[in-house]
C-alpha cells in the first residue's frame, strides 16, 4: 500500500509541476511566505554563519545534481538507440510496409473472464454465416490514421488540431525522438515522417528543444534538474495554395476623394496544428509579454509530452488505455465570460485606401 501511494504523490507532483497555474499559485503562497519573519532571523549570528556554510553545501549539491542530469541523458541517449528498432518495426506496420505473423498478433487480455462468452458467440456467428454469405471484409492497408487517431484524442494535441490540418495528418507515418550527440549541447529533436503528399514537398518536418542541466548563478536553488530553454522549427515548403497556416480574407476599402468602394484580398495567420513548426522564439534580453512567455511554456510542455510520452507509448494511446490514468495535462476550462473571441472569415469593416498604392 505505501508503494502505491508513493507512486500516487509521484504522479501529483509531476502534474503540479507542469501546470503553469499551479505552479503561479505555488509562487503566490511562496511570496506570501517571504514576506513573513523567518526561522533564521531569531537565530544567534554565530549559527546564522553556520547556517550559510549550510547553503555553500547546498549549491555545491546542485551542481552535482545538475552532473548527475547530464549522465542521464547520456543514459538516454543510449538507450534510446536500443529501442529504435523496436520503434522502427512499429513504423512498418502502422505504414503497412511489413504485416506482423499471426504468432506476433497475439494477444492474452482477460481471457479467463471472456472464454465462455467468446464461445457462445462463436457458436452465434457460425449459425448466422449458414443464414446469409457475408460481404467481403475490408482489408486496410496498415492501420490508418494512426497518428491522426493519437492527436485526435490527446487533449494537448486536439487543442491544437484544426479540422484542415487532419487531411494532412492522415499522412504522418511515425514521429521519431532523437537526442543530442556527446559533447554537443543538451537538447532533443522531434521528427516527424510524412508518406508523400500533395500539400507540401518536405518529408521530414523537425522542431529542436534546447534544454541545460546547471544551477542559475542568481538562484541556484531553484534548479531541479533540466529545463527546456528554447526551440527551434523548421521550414515547411508549401505546395500552392496548400499552406494551412495562413488564411486569405477580403476587405473593403473605400477612395477618399471618389468614394468609390474596391475589395482586396490579403493573407492573415491562420489557427492550424503546423504552427507548432514556427515557434515564439526566446528574446535574447529575457524580457517577453505574459501571452507569449504562456505561449512559449505551453509549447515546452507540448514537447516534453511527445517526448516522454507520445512516442514510446503511442499504441496506448491510439487503443485510449493510457488516456485512463494519464491527467498530467489537462487544461482547465476557461470560466464564462473568457472565452477567445474568433474572428470569422469574410468582409472586414470598410477602411479608407490611398490612391496612389
Amino acid at each position: 500500500m505505501e508503494g502505491d501511494h508513493s507512486e500516487t504523490r509521484g504522479k501529483v507532483g509531476d502534474q503540479v509541476m507542469q501546470n503553469p497555474q499551479a505552479l503561479a499559485a505555488i509562487q503566490d503562497r511562496l511570496d506570501d511566505v517571504s514576506h513573513t519573519p523567518s526561522t533564521i532571523e531569531s537565530l544567534p549570528k554565530s549559527v546564522k554563519r553556520r547556517v550559510n556554510a549550510l547553503k555553500q553545501l547546498q549549491v555545491r549539491c546542485a551542481h552535482i545534481e545538475a552532473k548527475f542530469y547530464e549522465e542521464v541523458h547520456e543514459l538516454e541517449r543510449k538507450y534510446a538507440a536500443l529501442y529504435q528498432p523496436l520503434f522502427d518495426k512499429r513504423q512498418d506496420v502502422v505504414s503497412g510496409t511489413v504485416e506482423p505473423t499471426d504468432e506476433e498478433c497475439e494477444w492474452q487480455s482477460d481471457r479467463e473472464e471472456g472464454e465462455e462468452l467468446a464461445e457462445e458467440l462463436k457458436k452465434k456467428a457460425t449459425v448466422e454465416e449458414k443464414k446469409e454469405e457475408p460481404a467481403a471484409e475490408e482489408d486496410p492497408k496498415g492501420i490508418p490514421e494512426f497518428w491522426l487517431t493519437i492527436f485526435k484524442s490527446v487533449d494537448m494535441l486536439s487543442d491544437l488540431l484544426q479540422e484542415h490540418d487532419e487531411p494532412i495528418l492522415k499522412h504522418l507515418q511515425d514521429i521519431k525522438v532523437k537526442f543530442s550527440e556527446p559533447d554537443q549541447p543538451m537538447s532533443f529533436a522531434l521528427e516527424f515522417h510524412f508518406e508523400p503528399n500533395n500539400f507540401f514537398k518536405n518529408t521530414v518536418l523537425t522542431k529542436v528543444y534546447k534544454m541545460k542541466s546547471e544551477p542559475d548563478p542568481a538562484d541556484p536553488f531553484s534548479f531541479e534538474g533540466p529545463e527546456i530553454v528554447d526551440c527551434e522549427g523548421c521550414e515547411i515548403d508549401w505546395n500552392k495554395g496548400k499552406d494551412v497556416t495562413v488564411k486569405t480574407i477580403k476587405k473593403k476599402q473605400k477612395h477618399k476623394g471618389r468614394g468609390t468602394v474596391r475589395t482586396i484580398t490579403k493573407q492573415v495567420p491562420n489557427d492550424s496544428f503546423f504552427n507548432f513548426f514556427n515557434p515564439i522564439k526566446v528574446s535574447s534580453d529575457g524580457e517577453m509579454d505574459e501571452d507569449s512567455e504562456f505561449t512559449l511554456a505551453t509549447d515546452f510542455e507540448i514537447g516534453h509530452f511527445f517526448r516522454e510520452r507520445i512516442v514510446p507509448r503511442a499504441v496506448l494511446y491510439f487503443t485510449g488505455e493510457a488516456l485512463e490514468d494519464d491527467e498530467s495535462f489537462e487544461e482547465e476550462e476557461l470560466e464564462e465570460g473568457e472565452e477567445e473571441d474568433h474572428e470569422e472569415d469574410g468582409d472586414e469593416e470598410e477602411g479608407d485606401y490611398d490612391p496612389k498604392a
